[in-house]
């Protein structure tokens, strides 16, 4: 017999199988549950943009550990940023700055550490101007100056780029050393511009208005190497975006700027993350163009080596038949056929001819038979009154009347003298 004994009523359940909402002093919960817990929760929370400034910044493996406070106020948070997005900031940021940054809060199960982990930071004083180009950016769009199919193609191979660019900058450098190395015969005219600033704007409009002038210029190029969004406004402005648009050149942009880039790119023709990957998109590469060609040439020549050899196969296969070996074989059979069908042809005309001879013989006998020329031929006379009726009675023909006698041979003319009266029963009377 198995004897059920039960537990004690004041045993408490393990604390990792206690929800936090459900402890007690007799159930509690343990540490990791309600870590686990706090993290769930905080991950459901949504990115933030929060502004404030900076109090700390320490880099630590590439990686920066800062915090951030509001001007006035004792309230801070701490944040992470991690290298790849530190990489997108500007270089210049330290403690002091005034900053607005996209973060998301952290909680780390394991050790119960709350912090706030940055995607974006930019200095703060840029939201009206950012929140200006946003709608820029909006009416542009609907006016169809993004659109795909309004953007030009570039040329397979410029033999001259316009590049407008800062003085001694190393864009300059990237664009002539990229495009030199791929084809060393391409020109480049360069005209310079300050690429930030107040005369940012004016000099490039110049500039693009010079390269777009100029018909020796297949393609322009705008190269900047990167910066800040402060830096990059003027590659934003509204008068380049629509001369840039208007342009009968093919434009690229080559500002180098990945987040918040300028509104240029959109614009553009076409949009290169840096200069030197703008003289790659620009400029084909020599070497790959020749294998190219040697590849396409040798294509072309085992097509038509195969090609040939195909059509000497069937040219061949064909020789071979019986027809083409020996044509009058085919033709011998056919010739005696030919001649049959000729003999037979023409007998039947011959016998056709033979019927319709002596049909006509028969029908030209009957036709001198009844003919008037037999009758006068066997000596007998035709009179004709002046008007030509034919003289059937001699009351027709008193005396004086003009008559024609029509003979076996000729006619002669005649005058009627009277009627000649006759012995017996036939007697008739003619008026000659």
């Amino acid at each position: 017999m198995t004897t059920f004994r039960p537990e004690p009523a004041d045993q408490a359940p393990p604390p990792d199988s206690v929800h936090p909402r459900d402890s007690s002093s007799q159930a509690p919960t343990s540490v990791s549950r309600l870590n686990e817990t706090i993290h769930g929760f905080v991950q459901r929370w949504g990115a933030v943009w929060v502004e404030g400034e900076l109090t700390s910044w320490n880099v630590r493996g590439g990686a920066v550990y800062g915090r951030m406070k509001d001007a006035g106020a004792d309230a801070t948070l701490s944040f992470r940023l991690w290298s790849n997005v530190r990489a997108r900031l500007p270089d210049d940021l330290e403690v002091g700055d005034r900053v607005i940054a996209c973060v998301k809060a952290d909680y780390y199960a394991r050790g119960g550490d709350f912090t706030f982990t940055v995607s974006q930071m930019r200095r703060a004083g840029l939201g009206d101007q950012l929140e200006r180009l946003e709608r820029l950016r909006v009416q542009l769009r609907a006016e169809g100056l993004f659109d795909p199919a309004r953007k030009k193609r570039l040329p397979f191979l410029p033999h001259c780029i316009g590049l407008i660019t800062g003085e001694r900058s190393d864009a300059e450098k990237d664009v002539h050393r990229g495009a030199e190395l791929r084809w060393p015969q391409v020109r480049l005219r360069t005209v310079y511009a300050a690429v930030q600033g107040d005369r940012c704007v004016p000099e490039t409009l110049a500039a693009l208005a010079s390269l777009d002038a100029d018909p020796d210029v297949d393609v322009i190029i705008i190269a900047r190497g990167g910066g800040d969004p402060q830096a990059l406004l003027g590659f934003s402005d509204e008068r380049l975006l629509r001369a840039v648009a208007a342009a009968s050149t093919p434009v690229v942009s080559a500002i180098g700027h990945e987040n918040d880039r300028p509104l240029l790119d959109d614009v553009a023709d076409l949009r290169a993350s840096t200069p030197t990957d703008a003289a790659k998109r620009v400029v084909p590469d020599v070497g790959e163009q020749r294998a190219l060609v040697a590849q396409l040439r040798s294509r072309l020549a085992t097509r038509l080596t195969t090609r040939v050899a195909h059509d000497i196969a069937a040219l061949e296969q064909l020789r071979t038949r019986p027809v083409l070996r020996d044509p009058d074989q085919l033709l011998q059979p056919r010739a005696q056929d030919v001649w049959l069908l000729t003999a037979r042809g023409r007998d039947t005309v011959d016998r056709a001819m033979d019927v319709q001879s002596r049909r006509v013989a028969e029908l030209r006998a009957t036709l001198r038979a009844l003919s008037p020329g037999a009758t006068l031929a066997r000596g007998y006379a035709i009179a004709h009154l002046a008007d030509g009726v034919i003289l059937r009675d001699a009351d027709q023909a008193p005396a004086g009347t003009p008559l024609t006698v029509t003979l076996a041979r000729g006619s002669v003319r005649a005058t009627a003298r009277g009627e000649v009266a006759e012995s017996g029963p036939e007697a008739t009377g003619t008026k000659l």
